[in-house]
């Protein structure tokens, strides 16, 4: 066999292979042998039909063509090794000659991987966020632990806000009350904004046993998306009771036995948090100065599949658990479609450029994984996924996934080794020692940590 490359565009080649006939022998013997078990002909057993039987009766044509298509794949690919080529997609082929008993001519179109040339990445300055941790955010991070340590006793007044009050609602969509549009017996804390809009308006000023009724779009359902009218009764009226800030709230929720604890425990936290963001702020911006640094040209019907992708996961994935459509989604975020066309291309577009310089990055710097970090990573998506470490491990195994979680934590690596090199300063002009991800992974995940929250 012989193959030559002719480069069509930074991204897209045409390979040219030549394949001598005596090179399709395996293949020929194998259509005679798939033949002769799909066919019957009088006088010959299954399966021993003599080769000039089957050229004569179905023609050679047809051997041919099955023999063809079982090589073509197997010479394909060797050319694409023997030019050292990385391909994105399956190629577009074309037989350009077919001689029997001579040679086999084809061409193969396939977009590639562009080369890439990584300049001197050790130069990028970027600017974070400064890890400060005012008075302000401890008192706030302290209220809001003491809300969730509020209780609630009835009363016999007029609903008011901040009051849990208990509520049987009906929904009516033009007059008819829909099927699953009565709930009796909804706990809501007024002013939360939880439940659907204009039930604040509705429900303040009544005592138990008070009725009112307003209209509002519904949020989810089998109407979601439609105005209906909304009839809300209150059962019951309890004030929301809030314990003292002392030391003897903190005692009862947390394990320090004075508040100067709770809060000193509260404002390294905080501090942990923020070292966090400002480390994951840091990785995007060094990134964002990387991908200008190098030249990417980007394969166009990768970038269509990826946008396609991309759509498909947002409309029939993260949208549809939310009961919402694209018009809907757009309309609450106020974008027209071009706009999210725009930049959901966008998105794309630095997706699979950052895909490219990462991986160029990984061979430049001849980074591995190994087995250990691919278990951490796997432990991180479980987690994330909401499913068990096995769960998780056997969905990516049998769904060959396994090198696309290599992949990850390889240019996970890449990236860190270009935060290393990078100047990483806080708005206050100080140089920032960034730990690595593992301990600012940790951090975080010990930040988020609360404590059990009382039973109602």
């Amino acid at each position: 066999m012989k193959s030559a490359v002719e480069t069509l565009n930074p991204t897209r080649v045409r390979l040219t292979v030549e394949v001598p006939f005596e090179e399709l022998k395996d293949s020929l013997d194998a259509a005679y042998k798939k033949i002769n078990q799909q066919v019957t002909v009088k006088g010959f057993r299954k399966g021993k039909i003599p080769a000039r039987v089957i050229d004569q009766r179905f023609g050679r044509g047809a051997v041919l063509e099955e023999a063809v298509n079982d090589a073509l794949p197997k010479f394909y690919t060797e050319a694409v090794n023997e030019a050292e080529l990385s391909p994105l997609g399956q190629p577009e082929v074309d037989i350009t000659d077919l001689k029997d008993g001579e040679t086999l001519n084809f061409t193969a179109e396939v977009d590639v991987r562009p080369a890439l040339e990584i300049p001197d990445y050790s130069g990028i300055e970027v600017e974070v966020d400064a890890v400060e941790v005012s008075d302000e955010d401890v008192e706030k991070s302290v209220e809001q632990l003491r809300e969730r340590f509020a209780s609630t006793s009835p009363v016999e007044r007029a609903a008011e806000d901040g009051d849990v009050v208990t509520i049987d609602l009906e929904a009516k969509v033009d007059g008819e009350v829909l099927e699953d549009g009565i709930a009796n017996g909804v706990s809501y804390t007024i002013g939360s904004g939880e439940l659907l809009d204009g039930i604040d308006d509705a429900v303040k000023g009544l005592e138990a046993g008070g009725e009112a009724t307003f209209t509002s779009e519904l949020k989810g359902g089998s109407a979601a998306g439609k105005e209906a009218e909304v009839t809300v009764k209150v059962t019951q009226v309890a004030a929301r009771e809030l314990p003292s800030l002392d030391d003897e709230f903190a005692q009862l929720a947390s394990e320090f036995d004075t508040l100067d604890e709770l809060k000193a425990d509260s404002r390294k936290r905080l501090a942990n948090m923020k070292q966090y963001d400002q480390a994951t702020q840091a990785q995007e911006r060094v990134l964002e100065k990387l991908l200008e640094l190098v030249e990417v040209p980007v394969p166009e019907k990768l970038l269509e599949d990826e946008i396609n992708t991309r759509k498909h996961n947002l409309e029939h994935h993260q949208l549809g658990q939310m009961g919402l459509d694209l018009d809907k989604y757009l309309e609450i975020q106020g974008k027209t479609a071009e706009e999210f066309d725009t930049e959901t291309r966008e998105a794309a577009v630095k997706g699979i450029k950052t895909q490219f310089v990462l991986d160029e990055l990984v061979k430049k710097e001849n980074l591995n994984v190994n087995q250990e970090e691919l278990t951490e990573h796997l432990m991180r998506r479980a987690a994330s996924s909401g499913m068990s470490p096995d769960q998780f491990a056997q969905a990516v195994v049998e769904g060959g996934q396994v090198p696309l979680l290599v992949g990850e934590v390889a240019r996970g690596k890449a990236l860190a080794v270009v935060v290393e090199a990078a100047t990483v300063k806080d708005t206050n002009g100080e140089v920032v020692d960034l730990d690595d991800e593992e301990e600012e992974t940790e951090a975080a995940e010990a930040s988020e940590t609360s404590e059990e929250t009382p039973e109602a």
